[in-house]
C-alpha cells in the first residue's frame, strides 16, 4: 500500500452526498506517515469499525489499491488518524 484517497463525507452539510455541490478529498502516501498512523490505517482496514452513533458527524472513505483492485472503507471520523485527516481540503464543485 504506497498511496491512499481519501474522502470526508457526511456532517451537517451532506459533504459527498449525491447532489451536493461539496467535495473534500485528498491523498496520503502511506510511506511518510508515522509508523503509529501506519498501523493504525492497516487496523481500519483488517477491521473496520461500525458506523458512528452521532448525528451528521463525518466519516471517511478511505480507498486503496491492493493487487485484486482498489479496496474502500467507510469509518467515523474518530478513528481515522489526524494526520489523514489533515489531507483533506474542501472543495466546491
Amino acid at each position: 500500500m504506497s498511496r491512499l484517497n481519501v474522502e470526508r463525507l457526511g456532517g451537517f452539510a451532506g459533504f459527498g452526498s449525491p447532489g451536493s455541490h461539496l467535495r473534500s478529498r485528498g491523498q496520503v502516501e502511506v510511506n511518510d506517515l508515522a509508523p503509529a498512523d501506519q498501523h493504525a490505517v492497516e487496523a481500519l482496514f483488517d477491521n473496520p469499525p461500525g458506523p458512528a452513533q452521532v448525528p451528521d458527524a463525518f466519516r471517511y472513505r478511505l480507498t486503496r489499491q491492493t493487487a485484486h483492485g482498489p479496496q474502500s472503507i467507510e469509518v467515523p471520523e474518530e478513528h481515522v488518524p489526524a494526520a489523514i485527516q489533515a489531507s483533506v481540503k474542501d472543495e466546491l464543485i
